[in-house]
């Protein structure tokens, strides 16, 4: 029995991403197919990076493939394309920067900071090109968290080239004042500060660019959500009435200023006891996706209350590097990856295809 095209997209259109839930043919995912007497051989292109699950949605693709009658030799490779996504109207892309995700909270004190950092590691390790741009400028601490210091090299004395370790590209104010310094800034100077840290800085070809946005709604924030081209939103909380209350206004800010939101974390969700592993909801239950309901967005997880993830944070070597097969690693790779595909689903940016249209006056 012959096998064609058709029968084999049939069977390809039966298999599901078991991230984005849909089937490869309609995902669009499915390129360079090719029957040769039974023979099939094709490549699995993901909008996302996924790394540690090739193996398994390469096993998962020729499974189904066998079962098509006549098959013979079954060739998949598995591959990841991150492009560039639409941003507010009105804004530019960056260049060398695909996509700028905002993790942000209503107030400070939820882990804010520490949850940007390890989305940040887990999207490198899943093999994503990653860059994070602390924009706290009041107090600075992904250079501790990430284990970084010293002063950015300048080549041309207008621009700086990022910093890095564990992967990921970073860019801070903390790189460059001295670590006991207070900002002693208004709101335009360190909207401004901020603005050349993201410019000026020498990103090298992000997929993604993960911002660690001030706590609060204020001046700085709304400025930075109109001027910043922003792909998607992660409001980060704790589950308490208090934290949500700030939270929902965070999260009405960028639905103001035409941002999509692509969910929420709940952080400090339960509190695991070092000594007997007993887990109590101190802060409450279920806040978050409570939250989620109301607004209609996506629960990403939940984080528990451990003193390994700030013990690890404080050291400069956060969860997901510290213990990368741990639990809470699992729970951060998994936030990150449901952040990707998010964002792999937005429209495409279609700006650069666009021709300038330049009207003059003779």
């Amino acid at each position: 029995m012959s096998i064609t095209v058709e029968d084999v997209k049939a069977a390809l259109s039966k298999i599901i991403d078991p991230n984005t839930t849909k089937d490869y043919v309609s995902g669009k995912a499915v390129k360079n197919l090719k029957v040769d007497n039974g023979d099939i051989s094709l490549d699995i292109e993901l909008g996302y990076p996924a790394k540690s699950q090739v193996d398994a949605i390469r096993a998962s693709v020729i499974a189904g493939l066998k079962a098509v009658p006549g098959a013979g030799n079954i060739s998949v490779g598995v591959s990841t394309k991150v492009i560039p996504h639409t941003v507010q109207r009105g804004l530019k892309l960056m260049p060398n920067v695909k996509n700028i995700i905002a993790v942000a909270s209503g107030k400070g004190g939820v882990g804010k900071s520490t949850t940007a950092v390890n989305l940040a590691l887990a999207l490198a390790a899943e093999g994503a090109s990653v860059g994070l741009l602390d924009a706290d400028i009041y107090g600075p601490s992904q250079p501790m968290m990430l284990g970084v210091s010293g002063r950015p090299e300048t080549k041309d004395g207008k621009t700086m080239e990022p910093l890095e370790n564990y992967g990921v590209q970073v860019s801070s104010i903390g790189f460059l004042i001295d670590p006991d310094e207070p900002m002693v800034w208004r709101g335009p100077m360190v909207t401004q500060a901020l603005q050349q840290l993201l410019e000026q800085t020498n990103w090298r070809d992000l997929d993604y660019l993960i911002v660690d946005m001030p706590p609060g709604t204020g001046d700085i924030q709304l400025t930075l959500s109109q001027k910043v081209p922003v792909t998607g939103a992660v409001i980060v909380t704790t589950p308490q009435d208090i934290a949500l209350l700030d939270a929902r206004k965070g999260l009405k800010m960028f639905e103001k200023v035409g941002i999509p939101i692509l969910g929420i974390v709940e952080n400090m969700s339960t509190h695991i006891c070092s000594n007997c592993g007993h887990a109590e909801e101190i802060f409450g239950a279920g806040g978050g996706a409570r939250m989620c309901k109301d607004f209609g967005v996506e629960f990403l997880g939940a984080l528990p209350l451990t003193m390994a993830i700030r013990e690890q944070a404080d050291s400069g070597k956060p969860t997901v590097v510290a213990e990368p097969d741990g639990q809470v690693a699992a729970i951060y790779k998994d936030i990150a990856r449901k952040i990707a595909v998010q964002v792999s689903e937005k429209a495409k940016d279609m700006t650069s295809k666009f021709p300038s249209i330049v009207i003059k006056n003779d």
